[in-house]
């Protein structure tokens, strides 16, 4: 509410920030990101006020400074507790102290300490980060500005330290006393194709005929209701580079600091793998907490996590090959697992799991997620099946670190493909457990679904695997490179890489080049990737490159305040301090030290609330389910749904927070509908096997009678199956072919099933029911 007093919080406590500022630089890949929190102190009586608030697990951060009453004050990076010691001993000698910090059991989460701020003193509070944009699969460049920090599930553990902990006040969207605005600036020299937004934006601004630059800004207004997201679209983006930037030798003559830097981006052209794989043993670890009865995201209609999680395990466990093994965990405050080991896949375990998946709720409780992980890790191997994870959870776990280490202890038995369900997902989990089990991580938020990016990691869960990969120089004599990322052990298919380098030694004439190679072996043959690149370092005044590759080296060896191990800490310590990039080890600090006087009066505590969207009050050992009340799934409901051309088509208006709903409905799998066409319905009668029956459930969808479909088998004895799945193939192509991400790898089982059983006649089928179907679907595509 506003008062004549200022902006107040529900207690009519008057709120010392104001407004946060952001600017956004994207060039290329890389974003620099400035963002200025503005407080001002309306009381009588100094302030002492606390500002917790989520932060890209990516995110780079390295320069904090403060501007109080118009006088600059540059902070230092220092060791943690030397830096808590620092700001103690000001605020005790009444002087006022900035403090910025990681959260010690999370790296996405940060708090900001504002000390002893005086009666009408204003200070504007500015960081910096940099941070890499990971490449969507239609070739988007992401950037998200996380705005929501949901309440975090503590579980049993002691965390009266974390940021988190805080007794931090939380208020209704529509009361939060603070502005948000922000100004991006994006440029590439391939062109720049278009912007798109989960929020309302400026329409975008080229600066230039050759769209190389472009601007957009937010428009006023936004509620903190979802992540800020950009897909920038450039007309290239698959291009080799490789960019140097100088060093610092005279101010940092043995640091990190002092040689050139090199940063090198491949995108490996690895080949369509001739056999795919067969084997395996495939665990899907899923959420079932009580928060995950909300909707994905805040836009009408939007579906439920639980229903989206449903639907994608229906379409995984359809998707598996024959003679792999699975099992299915949910988890909450306890856990319950589908089988009591992994099973081989057959049609008995696929119809007994769908049964199973039926009647999933999100009635467990809290996120408990150690535990069930190390029940699965406690489990043998199956020899010939290596263990492929995947995670699906609203990532909503205060102990992040944690976590990602018992993955970490466990990654030469396993790759973890790991998924965030929601706004306000932590992104330090879902990327850390994926990172360090040699996975990949996606996020679901806005009209994302939760089916297709799921898919999209089991097909590369069954890609062959790309082995003896290493990365090679050849560089000019008495030039060398030091690599700083961590050893590559996982590529796939249409990934990027970005490996990063210091080149040390003496730097050759401008002229000169060097090469970079990367190599690996894909079912016995040798390939590789080359690009040659100019070795006349670049300045760069904010040191981009370096700082990235201190984050690189970061992710890798910094394991959190308290699990780093003794041998990495110190080298964690000296290349946070060198490279001036935050660790869970170090923290900024800035102290006034030219105030006149003292800060006079009493010291008094103001926390700065923030939003809440699951109806929280504060962070509750465990969860009520919510829903908005429109909430629907697409699959589960008549409603159609129209291809989209832009991911962000018709954003709704912000409504008003998750409220509790009714108890949701258990519907048999088998009267499950898409829109208009039955997708859902005609995937749960496939066998275990690619094949389909030919019955009068497969009759309805197709919309014709079980007697015509007998009526128009083109081959005398034909095996009803055959006409059956051939059917079924035509089907999906003609009628869910938007969709085709989330059932190509059945449809591919299909077809290798009709093959195996109906080679000789194929042809006949094929031209038969396309005939039949009215349908316009190439023959090709059964390989005719």
């Amino acid at each position: 509410m506003v008062l004549p007093g200022g902006l107040l919080t529900r207690k009519e406590e008057p709120v010392p920030l104001k407004s946060i500022c952001v600017t956004l630089s994207i060039r290329e890949f890389v974003a620099g990101v400035s963002a200025t929190l503005n407080y001002e102190n309306e009381e009588d009586v100094p302030l002492e006020t606390f500002f917790v608030f989520p932060m890209d697990d990516d995110s780079a951060v390295y320069s904090f400074e403060a501007v109080v009453d118009g006088k600059k004050i540059k902070a230092e990076l220092q060791e943690k507790r030397k830096a808590h010691s620092i700001y103690e001993s000001a605020i005790s000698n009444r002087r006022q102290a900035f403090l910025l910090e990681e959260d010690k059991y999370s790296r996405d989460v940060f708090c900001c300490n504002v000390g002893n701020l005086n009666p009408g003193s204003k200070v504007a509070l500015t960081l910096k980060s940099v941070q890499e944009l990971p490449l969507e699969a239609d070739g988007a460049l992401r950037y998200v500005l996380p705005a929501v920090l949901n309440p975090r599930y503590r579980g049993s553990g002691s965390f009266e330290d974390s940021c988190l902990d805080m007794k931090t006040p939380v208020v209704p969207l529509e009361d939060l006393p603070y502005t948000f605005s922000m100004f991006a600036t994006i440029s590439s020299q391939h062109g720049i194709e278009r912007i798109q937004s989960n929020c309302p934006f400026s329409p975008t601004e080229y600066l230039g005929e050759d769209k190389t630059s472009a601007q957009v800004s937010l428009t006023d207004g936004h509620k903190f209701d979802r992540d800020v997201e950009l897909l920038i679209y450039y007309s290239e983006v698959h291009t080799p580079t490789v960019a140097v930037e100088m060093g610092q030798p005279k101010d940092n003559p043995d640091g990190f600091m002092k040689d050139p830097s090199a940063m090198v981006c491949f995108y490996p052209n690895i080949p369509e793998a001739q056999s795919p794989v067969i084997c395996g043993e495939f665990v899907f670890l899923m959420d079932r907490s009580g928060s995950m009865q909300c909707p994905i995201s805040k836009q009408d209609k939007s579906q439920l996590r639980i229903e989206a999680a449903k639907e994608t395990l229906l379409l995984l466990l359809k998707s598996l090959p024959i003679g792999c093994y699975f099992n299915v965990y949910g988890f909450g405050s306890s856990y319950e697992a589908f089988f009591p080991n992994s099973v081989q896949y057959t049609q008995q375990t696929m119809e007994e799991a769908l049964r199973r998946v039926k009647l999933m709720q999100a009635d467990l409780g809290g996120t408990e997620i150690l535990t069930p992980l190390q029940i699965i890790y406690r489990e043998p191997s199956i020899a010939g099946h290596p263990l492929q994870l995947f995670v699906f959870t609203d990532g909503e776990v205060t102990d992040t670190f944690n976590i990602i280490n018992e993955v970490k202890r466990n990654r030469l038995r396993h790759r973890c493909f790991s998924f965030g369900i929601g706004e306000g997902a932590s992104t330090s989990l879902i990327k850390g457990i994926a990172r360090v089990a040699g996975g990949t991580s996606e996020f679901i938020t806005g009209k994302d679904r939760m089916q297709s990016k799921a898919l999209r990691a089991l097909k590369r869960a069954l890609q062959p695997a790309v082995e003896d990969i290493s990365v090679s120089w050849d560089l000019p004599r008495g030039l060398s490179a030091k690599m700083l990322s961590p050893e590559q052990t996982v590529l796939y298919k249409g990934q990027r890489l970005i490996v990063y380098a210091l080149l040390s030694g003496t730097m050759p004439p401008v002229e000169a080049t060097g090469e970079v190679y990367l190599k690996y072996t894909l079912q016995g043959k040798n390939l590789e990737n080359r690009v040659t690149f100019s070795l006349q370092p670049k300045p760069d005044d904010n040191f981009t490159i370096h700082r990235l590759a201190a984050k690189s080296f970061l992710r890798a060896k910094d394991m959190g305040f308290r699990d780093t191990p003794a041998k990495d800490k110190k080298d964690v310590l000296k290349i946070s301090i060198d490279c001036g990039v935050i660790s869970s080890q170090t923290a900024f600090i800035a102290v006034h030290k030219n105030l006149n006087k003292p800060v006079q009066g009493p010291l008094t505590r103001r926390d700065v609330p923030r939003p809440v969207l699951l109806g929280a009050a504060s962070v509750m050992p465990q969860y009520l389910g919510c829903a908005l009340p429109n909430a629907k799934s697409s699959y589960f409901s008549p409603a159609s749904q129209p291809t989209r051309t832009s991911r962000y088509e018709g954003m709704p208006d912000q409504r008003d927070g998750c409220k509790p709903c009714r108890p949701m409905v258990s519907k048999d799998l088998c009267a499950l509908v898409f829109g208009d066409n039955h997708l859902v319905q005609l995937i749960s009668l496939q066998n275990a096997d690619g094949s389909w029956y030919l019955d009068e459930n497969l009759a309805g969808i197709l919309g014709k009678s079980l007697e015509d479909l007998l009526a128009a088998v083109p081959v005398k004895d034909a095996n009803s199956s055959s006409w059956a799945t051939v059917l079924a193939v035509v089907w999906l192509h003609s009628n869910a072919k938007q969709m085709k991400g989330e059932w190509e790898l059945l449809e591919k089982k299909a077809r290798t099933w009709i093959h195996i059983h109906a080679a000789s006649i194929v042809q006949e089928l094929v031209k038969a029911a396309i005939v039949f179907t009215k349908s316009s679907v190439d023959p090709a595509i059964f390989g005719l």
